[in-house]
């Protein structure tokens, strides 16, 4: 391959994965792995320089504004990126530089939080906004109203200049990572793949309730413009910011000679792993704001800091035992058991095997020498196995069929590598499992909040989804308790509960969660069914005449009504008085009879299970992914994937007004 061919696929690759990584909040690949492209090309370019071209991504900070969580603004600094360098020569280099550039420079050594930027604006002491890096020179977004829900931003200053700028960067704790995705997960949600992912998602989204909830923070790192009050350096104006209470990156030093500031990089590597927060480097910056200005900036990036990225460590181990855990959704987990190895200052002996996908395409067996390594992550990973080192005889682990927790078949789900277990009384996932009961989507028992059904479960006043309809029975305990709240309170969840017995049975299908089975499929089995008995009783082939069911989908309910435990919790439920039969509907029309719908983006004056409910009206269905059966797709502000896919099977899309104007007449 040419020099000018490998650039144009660079810049290609790096374009696509800058996308996904600042403007969709879901890297397909490692930073570090990045990182090497772009410095690659970074060489190509400089010697080749007949090929440069200023829409490289070598020469503009990656991202652009997006109108999610607010409105697009002007930058009045800009939030530029950072010079990466990957060795001790570099750093040296750049402090050996600026010493010759410089009388007795002053240099800060501190982390680089792995975060989303984010900065605010304080005027006479009052938050004025807050906004997101966006593209880094000319817009960012205006994410004011769910930058007052982190803890760490302070809306007031009590000795304030008239005008201060800061900026920093918004993480969230690898705690508080953990758990948002454990809420994720008993919700039938996509986890996040890394806390900035989290962190960023977050900061970016549409409800202010959700920040509040997944206890994001944030440390300042930099002081973007001051009036009304002086500051020489960067560590002075650290020593004011602590004294309003803000938040600044922890132990950082202060240095003066290139022996002294790889000492501090050197320090800092050797212990992130013992950091509550991911960082994904060290930077290096002039503390004195005169000498900043003096060397300025060019279009990516100031002169005068750089950040060092620590190389991946990887340590060789052999793997001893893998564990099985079954996760709140269902889901069986494997995790490598191994011989203690220390990586990035941390002891570690366990790393996920994600799934069965992952350990068959590595080859893994017990008693394989593992690669396992750290890049800039809190979690430790397997890289792969030292096939030389396996030992003779050697086989490929294979998951088993059974639920390692209650011993039901497990399956794996349709167009996923997870496998999961059938049974809906497992004591793994009863969590989850009367959470999404409860949620709009199945049940829709409102005002039974996550909250709620862990008390209860905690209290040990549930232990299945038919103890919800036993609660009246518990009535003054439930009330002397407070788990709810008071009389008030409690009796208008009580009569929640007792309303949703006379749900239609699609939403008792829903409530169930047997896999692959979703509200849509739900529908299109009851309508063919019309009751949970005929159901339940119905053969593999007899379920594959139902519309949109295929075998995979036939067999896992076929699996989950042949479980006898799940058998049983029907009769519970039946015992109760819940509705089994499904209800006749009260259409409006036929004006979308035989026609499927996919719905995606901001709709103007609907949100999408009133959009649903409106197109099912009037005969049509919905269904939650586009295919080449797909009729309409229905689009809204921010239409994402789903616009793409629609246009690319030349499905026509409309808007709200055209779905109206089409029940006219």
């Amino acid at each position: 391959m040419s020099d000018k061919e490998e650039i144009i696929r660079l810049r290609k690759e790096l374009e696509y994965h800058s996308n996904l990584y600042y403007n969709n909040d879901a890297p397909e690949i490692t930073d570090y792995e990045y990182d090497m492209m772009m410095r690659r090309l970074r060489e190509l370019e400089k010697n080749n320089p007949e090929l440069a071209d200023s829409s490289s991504p070598t020469k503009h900070v990656g991202g652009k504004a997006k109108r999610e969580a607010g409105v697009v603004v002007p930058h009045r600094n800009p939030m530029l990126s950072l010079q990466d360098v990957f060795s001790k020569e570099e750093v040296d280099a750049f402090v050996n530089e600026m010493r010759d550039k410089l009388i007795d420079p002053e240099f800060v050594v501190e982390y680089k939080i792995d975060g989303l930027s984010m900065s605010l604006r304080y005027e006479n002491g009052s938050l004025k906004l807050a906004e997101t890096r966006g593209d880094g020179v000319e817009f960012g977004e205006d994410v004011t109203a769910n930058a007052i829900c982190i803890p760490d931003v302070k809306e007031t200053l009590s000795d304030a200049p008239e005008y201060l700028e800061i900026r920093g960067e918004v993480y969230m704790t690898n705690e508080d990572f953990e758990k948002t995705n454990e809420m994720q997960e008993m919700l039938g949600k996509k986890t996040f793949a890394n806390p900035r992912n989290c962190a960023a998602g977050t900061l970016r989204q549409l409800d202010s309730e959700v920040v509040k909830e997944r206890g994001l923070s944030m440390f300042i790192f930099n002081l973007q413009e001051s009036q009304g009050r002086k500051f020489e350096t960067h560590t002075e104006c650290y020593d004011y910011l602590k004294t309003q209470g803000i938040p600044v990156i922890e132990e950082y030093r202060i240095c003066h000679t290139a022996e002294e500031v790889w000492e501090a990089v050197t320090y800092i590597g050797e212990n992130r792993g013992n950091l509550k927060y991911d960082i994904d480097g060290a930077v290096i910056k002039l503390n004195r704001y005169s000498d900043r200005e003096m060397l300025g900036a060019t279009a990516k990036a100031p002169r005068w800091a750089i950040a060092y990225k620590y190389p991946p460590e990887e340590k060789e181990t052999v793997l001893r035992e893998i564990e099985l855990s079954v996760g709140r959704t269902g889901r069986v987990n494997p995790t490598a058991v191994f011989d203690p190895i220390r990586l990035c200052g941390t002891t570690v002996s366990r790393a996920t095997l994600h799934n069965q996908d992952f350990i068959d395409q590595l080859e893994i067996g017990i008693g394989d020498t593992l690669i396992v390594y750290k890049s800039g992550e809190i979690i430790p990973k397997v890289k792969g196995i030292v096939k030389e080192k396996s030992p003779a005889g050697k086989e490929v682990y294979k998951i088993p069929d059974t639920c390692p927790v209650c011993g039901a078949r497990t399956l794996r789900e349709e167009n996923t590598a997870d496998i999961r277990c059938t049974s809906s009384t497992c004591p793994a996932q009863r969590t989850r499992n009367i959470i999404h009961f409860v949620s709009r989507e199945a049940m829709d028992i409102k005002g039974f909040g996550s909250v709620y059904v862990e008390q209860l479960l905690a209290e040990g006043l549930l232990s299945d989804i038919s103890d919800i309809y036993k609660l009246k029975e518990k009535r003054d305990l439930l009330i002397e308790k407070g788990i709810i709240g008071k009389e008030k309170n409690t009796d208008k969840l009580l009569s929640a509960i007792e309303a949703s017995k006379e749900n239609d049975a699609s939403d008792l299908i829903t409530g169930l969660g047997i896999m692959n089975v979703g509200k849509s499929a739900a529908k299109s089995l009851m309508e063919h069914f019309r009751s949970v008995d005929a159901l339940m009783n119905a053969s593999v082939d007899e379920l594959m005449d139902v519309k949109d069911i295929g075998e995979v989908s036939a067999e896992c309910i076929h699996d989950y009504f042949m479980e006898e435990g799940n058998r049983g919790l029907i009769e519970r439920l039946k015992a109760e008085g819940v509705n089994m039969d499904s209800k006749e509907k009260d259409l409006k029309g036929d004006a979308f009879s035989g026609k499927t719908f996919v719905i995606t983006g901001t709709l103007p004056s609907m949100k999408r299970d009133e959009a649903a409910a409106y197109i099912e009206s009037f005969g049509g269905k919905v269904t939650g992914s586009v295919s080449k059966k797909t009729d309409y797709l229905l689009a809204g502000e921010d239409a994402g994937s789903k616009l793409d896919k629609a246009k690319a099977l030349g499905i026509p899309v409309i808007s709200e007004t055209e779905l109206k104007d089409m029940t006219r007449g």
